[in-house]
This record gives C-alpha cells, sequence and structure tokens, in this order.
C-alpha cells in the first residue's frame, strides 16, 4: 500500500516537472545540467524532470524604462531630464537578450546619461525646451546602434520632462510674467492713443460741421438782408436808408425776444435807436474809408510798375 502511494507521488512529481506553460509574448531558456537546450515560446512544453530546467524567462512584450538625468546647459544651468526609452526583446535574438546581457536596464541607463551629458551641455536652457526632440533622436540614435547586437530593438525615446533648478524656474517665471506686462502695457498705450486720436478727429469734424453751419448760417442772413434791401428799393427807399431801416428793426425785434424771458439774464448795450443808427454810420464810413485806402494803394503800386518800365 506504501510503495503504491509512493509510486503514485512519484508519477506526479515526474508529471509535473516533465509538463510546464509558457504564457503569452513570453520566451523561456532551458537548461540541462547548466547547458542551454533550447528557447520555448508560449504554450504546452515538454522537459526532463531533474534534467531539465527553467533557466530563465524574459518578456516580449514593448516595455519602457524612465531614466531621470541631471547635466548641465551651455549657461551653466543646471536641469534634470526624464527619458523615457520604450524597446522590446526580439524574438529571434531571445538568446543573445538573455545570455549576453545580465543587467539590460543598467546598460540602457548608461547609454541614457552618456549622450544626454553629451547633448545638453552644447545647448542654453531655452534651446534645450525647443530642441528635446533632437536630443530623443541623437539618444534612439546611440541605443539602437549599441542595444540591436544584444537582442534588444528601441522602439521610441522621449524626453518627457525637463526640470530646472527651482530658482532658475523662478527667474523664468519672473520674466515671463513680465514680459506679458510689458506687452499689455504696450497695448494699453496703443488703446489710449487711438482713442485720443480718433476723438481729435472727431472734435475737429464737429468744428468742421459747426463752423460750415455758421458760414451757411450767415450766409442765409446776407441773402436775407440783399432780399430785404432790393424789396425797399423797389418802393423808393435808397441802399443807406434800408440799411437803417433794417439795423433799427432787427434791434427791435432782439429787444423783444429778450422781454419775452422774464429771468433772462442777458443786457442788449447799446439800447436806443440813435445807438443802432450811430453803428450803421460808423460801418458805412468805415467801408467808404477802406475802399478809397484800396483804391490809393491799387494806383500807386501802378505807378512803381510804370516807373519800373
Amino acid at each position: 500500500m506504501i510503495e503504491t502511494i509512493l509510486l503514485i507521488v512519484l508519477g506526479l512529481f515526474v508529471l509535473m516537472g516533465t509538463f510546464f506553460t509558457v504564457k503569452q509574448q513570453t520566451a523561456v531558456s532551458i537548461e540541462r545540467f547548466g547547458k542551454f537546450q533550447s528557447i520555448r515560446f508560449s504554450g504546452l512544453q515538454l522537459k526532463i524532470p531533474l534534467i531539465d530546467r527553467v533557466a530563465a524567462r524574459i518578456s516580449l512584450k514593448i516595455q519602457q524604462l524612465d531614466v531621470v538625468v541631471e547635466t548641465k546647459t551651455l549657461d551653466d544651468v543646471f536641469v534634470k531630464l526624464k527619458v523615457s526609452v520604450q524597446y522590446v526583446v526580439l524574438k529571434e535574438k531571445t538568446y543573445d537578450a538573455i545570455y549576453r546581457l545580465e543587467y539590460p536596464h543598467d546598460q540602457i541607463t548608461s547609454y541614457v546619461f552618456d549622450v544626454v551629458r553629451a547633448e545638453v551641455p552644447k545647448m542654453k536652457l531655452d534651446d534645450v525646451f525647443v530642441k528635446k526632440d533632437d536630443i530623443a533622436i541623437a539618444v534612439k540614435r546611440e541605443l539602437q546602434d549599441a542595444m540591436l547586437e544584444y537582442g534588444f530593438d528601441i522602439i521610441k525615446t522621449l524626453v518627457t520632462d525637463i526640470d530646472p533648478d527651482t530658482q532658475v524656474k523662478s527667474a523664468m517665471n519672473r520674466i515671463n510674467a513680465s514680459e506679458r506686462e510689458k506687452i499689455a502695457a504696450q497695448f494699453e498705450g496703443d488703446a489710449a492713443r487711438i482713442l485720443i486720436v480718433e476723438k481729435a478727429k472727431a472734435e475737429a469734424e464737429s468744428k468742421r460741421l459747426q463752423g460750415q453751419g455758421i458760414a451757411d448760417q450767415r450766409r442765409e442772413i446776407a441773402r436775407g438782408l440783399e432780399e430785404s434791401v432790393e424789396v425797399l428799393n423797389k418802393v423808393g427807399i435808397n441802399s443807406q436808408e434800408a440799411s437803417a431801416l433794417i439795423v433799427v428793426t432787427q434791434h427791435y425785434d432782439t429787444l423783444q425776444s429778450i422781454g419775452e424771458h422774464v429771468n433772462s439774464n442777458l443786457i442788449l448795450l447799446p439800447n436806443s435807436p440813435q445807438a443802432g443808427s450811430d453803428m450803421l454810420n460808423n460801418m458805412v464810413a468805415s467801408f467808404t474809408a477802406s475802399n478809397q485806402i484800396g483804391e490809393a494803394m491799387k494806383k500807386q503800386k501802378e505807378a512803381q510798375e510804370k516807373d519800373k518800365k
């Protein structure tokens, strides 16, 4: 009975040591007495119990390794770059990936450090942000050539973070804030200047229209006076008498208009008919003297021109 149980247990042990499974996108290395025997891929596999053993397992999926590198830029600013390396083990080179490279992560990290510390010191801090894709391409190019020999294919390299020193970031933020305030002040100044210019244009247009209105008003008044003088001439009143009559009439019309407003503070000086007549006589005398002076100056100029000839 005991022997039967022992045989069953031994059989189960041998059966369990014979069959094994490999997961999808995984490869295992089989060794026989410590020597490489074969590479097995996904599915149910067989091996010789107590002789063969699963020495290593390696994933064939795309993997990512994040490497943080601290270095100095051309303008002496210390900055930390986070480089993400996406890689995969080539199925046909699984042996090389398992046996030729013991610590692939350390190897990739060393190459990333070497490339970043060779490229970034050539750039200023602003250029590091602008040319981060160039840094990633340089890292991939270096890694691709180095790691392909060991069975690793570099899918993509990305510079996912650029972190300058804290004081540098504060200074950059202050510079950006000052620059934005400067631009805002420029826009505000332009807006204020535009408002001043437009207001001046509006005032100039208003003055022009006001002057045009006054000119039109005076033109109509002159035309009305001319028509009034013509009407009075037709009934035997000469121009001087007609002008005196018009002035006196307007004088009384003005007094009447002032009297209609009880609370008016307007004072009309002079306010007698004789003063109106004197004003008209003075105007006529001024016009006559002006014409005489003009005629005399014209004759003098003609005489000078004759003497020159």
